[in-house]
C-alpha cells in the first residue's frame, strides 16, 4: 500500500486481509499514478480526448452518448454527496437489472469515492441483509421496479439506514433522478488512491456465508488493459453484448468495464434470453457477445441463418467449461471464433483464456499477460505435466476477502488456489478437469464430470445435462447424469441405454454414467453456470 487513502471511512480498507496472507501481485506492465479513479478513465477522459459523441450505452430504448454518461454520472454525485451525505469510503449498495441507469449509479457512486457493492435483482431480503451486514452498508440505490425486497431488509437492518429509488427505465421519474436534476454537470471527483478500493463483489453459485472480494481503482482497469486488450483487441469500433448480470464481476467487466475503457458501446438487456441476443445482434451489429456455454447452445439451435450473426467477431464463454461439441457446432455454423476462459471473482475476471488466433476444443487456453500459472499438489508442488491437480494462479489481480478466515484457504505461498481441478499439457495449455468438489471417485478411478457431460452433450438427443458424483455402497460413488432432451425424444429405458452406449464409445467405458435421470430443468446460477450442489442437495441430503 503506496499513496495514502483518500476515503474518510476507513472501514474497506481496515478489513483488508493482512499483508502477509495477500496473495503476490505481479505489477509489471501495469503502471498508473497513484490518484487514480476508475470511473473518470472509463467515462470523462473520452470527453476530453474529444470523443464525447460516441455511443457509450444503449439500453430500454435509448443511447447515451459519452458526454451524456458524464453529465448523468457527474449530477449523480452531486446528489450522492449533497443530498444523500456519502463520503469516500462509505460502502452503497445498488440493486438492478442490467440497464444504463445501474451503470451510471455505479460510476457515480465511484466518483464520490464509494465503494459499490452490486446485487442482483433476484435475491430476497434475507439474502440481502448478509451482504448489507457483511458490509455494513448504510445507504442503498435501487430501482423503483424492485424496491420491496430491499425495503423490506432495510426495516430490519442495524446498518441499512436509506433506500433511494432510481428510474431503471431511463424516463428519471424517481427519488435519486429528481435530487439530481439541477445539479451541476461537473463535478470534483474524489482523488482516490490506486489501491483505494472501489468495489466489493460478493461470490455467486457457492452455499454457506457470503465471501466479499476486494478490488482496487487500478483493478477494475487492470481486467481491461490485459484480458480485453491483449485477447478480445478490442476498439472504439466493438458493440458488446451479453447475458451476464452487471452485478457480477464478470458481466460488470465485460459489459461496463471493456466496452468504456475502449470507447466502444454496450447494448444493455433486462432479460437476455438467447433470442433477445440475437434480435440485439442483428439490430445493433454486435462484435462481441459474452455469455454461458448453454445459452450458446440455444442460440445456435433458434439460429434461421449464417448471416444473423455475420457482425460478431468474437463470443466469450464463461461461468462454465466450454465443451467441445457446442465449440465445433458454433465455429461450423457461424464461423466465429468462440473463446472458453476461466475467471473468478476473487481474481476479478478471465485470467487464463484461449485467443483470436488461437483456439482449440476442450481446452481453456495459456494464462493472460501479466498472470502465471500452474499446477500443483495438496502440499503446493507443481505437478507434472498431465497430471490433474489444483490450479494455482498469480498476476496483478488477486484474492483478498473482507474480513474472512477463508482468505488462508484461498491463498497459499503467495499462489491464489481458485478451487479448480486442471490439468497442463505438454504444449503448456490449461484444461479444465472439474470443480476440485465435483471430481468423482468410483471404484478407485478419478472420473471428471465435465468430461462425460460433454461425450453426453454430442448425442443429439441431449440438450443439457449435468453430472454429479452419487453414493454407492460398492463403488464408492458412481457417475450419475441429470438429462434435459431434445424436444420430441421419448424419456425411456431405450434412450438410457443409447445414451450409456453412445458414451462408451467417446470415451473410457469406466466413466460412463450409470445412472441417468431425466428432468425438465437443470438449477442454474443468473451467469448460466450449472448448480450441481443442488442437485446433491435434493437428490442425497445426507
Amino acid at each position: 500500500m503506496n499513496a495514502s487513502s483518500a476515503h474518510a471511512d476507513t472501514f474497506a480498507r481496515d478489513n483488508l486481509p493482512p499483508g502477509h496472507e495477500w496473495p503476490e501481485l505481479r505489477l509489471d506492465g501495469f503502471d498508473y499514478p497513484e490518484r487514480l479513479n476508475a470511473a473518470v478513465e472509463l467515462c470523462d477522459r473520452w470527453v476530453e480526448q474529444g470523443h464525447g459523441e460516441r455511443v457509450a450505452l444503449i439500453g430500454n430504448g435509448r443511447s447515451r452518448t459519452y458526454r451524456e454518461l458524464a453529465e448523468w454520472t457527474n449530477r449523480l454525485a452531486h446528489a450522492l454527496v449533497e443530498e444523500l451525505g456519502v463520503r469516500p469510503g462509505n460502502r452503497v449498495l445498488i440493486r438492478s437489472a442490467n440497464n444504463p441507469a445501474m451503470v451510471a449509479c455505479w460510476l457515480a457512486a465511484t466518483k464520490a469515492g464509494a465503494v459499490v457493492v452490486n446485487t442482483m435483482p433476484m435475491l430476497r431480503a434475507g439474502e440481502l441483509a448478509q451482504v448489507v451486514d457483511k458490509a455494513e452498508i448504510a445507504l442503498a440505490l435501487c430501482d423503483t421496479r424492485l424496491l420491496e425486497e430491499l425495503e423490506a431488509c432495510a426495516a430490519d437492518s442495524a446498518y441499512l439506514k436509506r433506500v433511494v429509488g432510481f428510474d431503471g427505465t431511463a424516463n428519471h421519474d424517481a427519488e435519486l433522478d429528481r435530487l439530481a436534476l439541477g445539479k451541476p454537470t461537473d463535478f470534483e471527483t474524489v482523488t482516490t488512491a490506486a489501491e483505494d478500493v472501489a468495489l466489493l463483489g460478493f461470490t455467486s453459485g457457492t452455499t454457506g456465508k457470503p465471501k466479499a472480494t476486494m478490488h482496487f481503482h487500478r483493478d477494475l482497469l487492470i481486467i481491461a488493459d490485459g484480458y480485453a486488450r491483449e485477447v478480445l483487441q478490442v476498439t472504439p469500433d466493438d458493440v458488446f453484448v451479453g447475458s451476464p448480470p452487471l452485478a457480477f464481476t464478470f458481466g460488470l467487466g465485460g459489459l461496463a468495464i471493456f466496452p468504456l475503457r475502449f470507447g466502444a458501446s454496450a447494448v444493455l438487456l433486462e432479460k437476455a434470453t438467447p433470442p433477445s441476443m440475437l434480435d440485439i445482434i442483428r439490430e445493433h451489429r454486435a462484435t462481441i457477445v459474452f455469455t454461458a456455454p448453454t445459452a450458446y447452445r440455444t442460440m445456435l439451435a433458434s439460429l434461421d441463418s449464417d448471416e444473423a450473426l455475420a457482425s460478431l467477431r468474437v463470443a466469450v464463454s464463461a461461468g462454465e467449461t466450454l465443451p467441445a461439441p457446442i465449440y465445433h457446432d458454433w465455429i461450423e455454423k457461424t464461423g466465429t471464433p468462440i473463446l472458453d476462459g476461466i475467471g473468478a471473482t476473487e481474481m476479478l475476471h478471465i485470467f487464463i483464456s484461449n485467443r483470436l488466433d488461437d483456439h482449440r476444443p476442450a481446452c481453456t487456453g495459456r494464462p493472460v499477460a501479466g498472470y502465471e500459472a500452474k499446477i500443483v499438489d495438496p502440499d503446493m508442488n507443481e505437478l507434472p505435466r498431465g497430471e490433474i491437480g489444483r490450479l494455482a494462479v498469480r498476476g496483478p489481480t488477486g484474492c483478498r476477502y473482507l474480513a474472512d478466515n477463508r482468505q488462508q484457504g484461498y491463498v497459499q505461498q503467495g499462489w491464489n488456489l481458485t478451487g479448480d481441478a486442471f490439468y497442463q499439457d505438454d504444449e503448456g495449455y490449461f484444461h479444465f478437469a472439474a470443480r476440485n468438489d465435483d471430481m468423482i471417485v468410483s471404484s478407485g478411478y478419478n472420473i471428471a464430470g465435465p468430461e462425460v457431460e460433454a461425450a453426453l452433450l454430442a448425442h443429439e438427443a441431449v440438450a443439457e445435462c449435468a453430472v454429479i458424483g452419487a453414493p454407492n455402497g460398492e463403488r464408492g460413488q458412481i457417475v450419475e447424469a441429470f438429462v434435459v432432451l431434445s424436444p420430441g425424444v421419448e424419456p425411456d429405458t431405450a434412450c438410457v441405454e443409447r445414451l450409456q452406449a453412445f458414451v462408451k464409445q467417446r470415451i473410457a467405458p469406466y466413466k460412463y454414467p450409470r445412472s441417468i435421470r431425466f428432468v425438465e430443468t437443470l438449477p442454474k446460477t443468473a451467469t448460466g453456470k450449472v448448480q450441481r450442489f443442488r442437485l446433491r442437495q435434493e437428490h442425497y441430503p445426507d
